[in-house]
């Protein structure tokens, strides 16, 4: 059984490098670069990320968890949010034509 939502979602979810930008990052007092040498890598991904031109990925979750003492399913699941979102948004069209089957009996 399915439970449908009233309504879409209009408002992307949070972007994970809005995350780090607009909360994590003022409040550790880090900088794009303290960042990046505090995680291991380097500013180039960082600024992909805060700019949200880059995914989280498995092993950059378990890096942030690491730093800020959270856990690897709190960034994967900001991420998948967003990424199952903007796909939605994307593929509307094509999923509207797959028909949903019954209940099998």
């Amino acid at each position: 059984m399915t439970i449908a939502n009233s309504e879409p979602r209009r408002i992307p979810p949070t972007h994970p490098g809005e995350m780090l930008r607009e909360d994590f990052m003022p409040a550790y007092k880090l900088t794009a670069s303290g960042l990046a040498t505090a995680l291991g890598v380097s500013r180039q991904t960082i600024y992909e990320l805060l700019q949200e031109q880059r995914a989280i990925t498995p092993l950059m979750a378990l890096r942030l968890s690491r730093l800020f003492g959270n856990s690897p399913s709190f960034w994967l699941n900001a991420q998948q949010a967003r990424d199952l979102w903007e796909t939605n948004r994307s593929a509307e069209e094509e999923l509207a034509r797959i028909q949903p089957l019954g209940v099998a009996v």
